[in-house]
């Protein structure tokens, strides 16, 4: 019989937590689930996590009470699917645990964003290249195993920030907005698929102290990546070639908007930019292997 392990779980409500979740379940592994969104005293679960089917395999906690349950009990081993800067906070807490082994969500955005023509972007790839040091630097020092995955486009279960959003301007407005061409290369990856790669590289002895790049199994140009969006929702395809002073002006509008203040014109010109990493590292480490783009009703918003 095997022995139930312990995991430390960081993010666990994000699109690939969620997955992540599920994966578990039925395995040799207990979740500790930190979530920012649990209070210490005793009050129900929000809404949104009380509705995740998880059975006995994970135990909700807060954030604010892991230096109290480190202290109480060992774990050995952590995934962390939080902006990996945010981790660097906890990473004491974590080397007091008992901590063998952490598996950490970074971006291949650390790589793309690096000649952006916003410094907005630009920040962020140092940010990750800067927390991903950081990092290794710890477990180094410390004796802890990292494994460092950097996901591509992440989508799926209908809560991502990138074909969630395509679908909600071609629900709004029937069309996309193209610049140019639209012929930069995509490949786009599940959730489930990054979850199962977070749950592999925990036991998977070929991946200590590594890093590898997560992209889905196929390779399709953006206009064709948005196109089947469109089928998804069974709408026609409709695109709208749009000159770049327009764009440029639009962006400027559409970011008075809450939610699209983040919203950048380089997110445009990037259309046309090829953003395709080759994931055969990970299928050899921890036999990843990823579905190719067909979209679910679940996956879109």
């Amino acid at each position: 019989m095997s022995m139930i392990k312990t995991v430390g779980l960081l993010g666990a409500t994000s699109h690939v937590g969620l997955a992540l979740l599920r994966v578990l379940q039925g395995s040799d592994y207990q979740a500790i689930a930190f979530s920012r969104q649990i209070t210490k005293s005793p009050m129900p679960l929000p809404a949104e996590i009380a509705a995740i089917p998880v059975g006995d395999s994970v135990r909700w906690s807060s954030i604010e009470s892991l230096p109290t349950i480190v202290s109480q009990q060992a774990i050995a081993y952590w995934i962390s699917l939080a902006p990996i800067w945010v981790l660097l906070d906890y990473l004491d807490q974590i080397q007091k645990s008992g901590a063998q082994r952490i598996v950490v969500l970074s971006s291949t955005s650390r790589f793309t964003k690096q000649d952006s023509s916003t410094a907005s972007d630009k920040l962020l790839a140092l940010r990750f290249i800067d927390a991903e040091a950081k990092l290794q630097a710890w477990a180094e020092e410390h004796g802890i195993q990292f494994v460092i995955l950097r996901p591509t486009l992440i989508y799926g279960l209908g809560k991502d920030k990138n074909i969630c959003e395509i679908a909600r301007l071609i629900r709004r407005f029937r069309f996309f907005p193209l610049l140019g061409e639209g012929n930069g290369l995509r490949q786009p990856v599940h959730c489930h698929d990054v979850a199962q790669a977070c749950a592999s590289a925990l036991v998977a002895n070929a991946s200590a102290n590594k890093s590898y790049n997560l992209s889905g199994d196929e390779v399709l140009s953006y206009k064709n990546m948005v196109t089947r969006v469109f089928e998804a929702m069974k709408f026609k395809p409709r695109f709208f070639k749009v000159p770049m002073f327009i764009l440029q002006a639009s962006i400027l509008l559409i970011r008075l908007i809450p939610r699209y203040r983040s919203w950048s014109f380089a997110m445009i010109q990037r259309m046309n930019k090829d953003m395709i990493f080759d994931h055969q590292d990970a299928e050899r480490d921890l036999g990843f292997k990823p579905r190719k783009f067909i979209l679910h009703a679940d996956d879109l918003p």
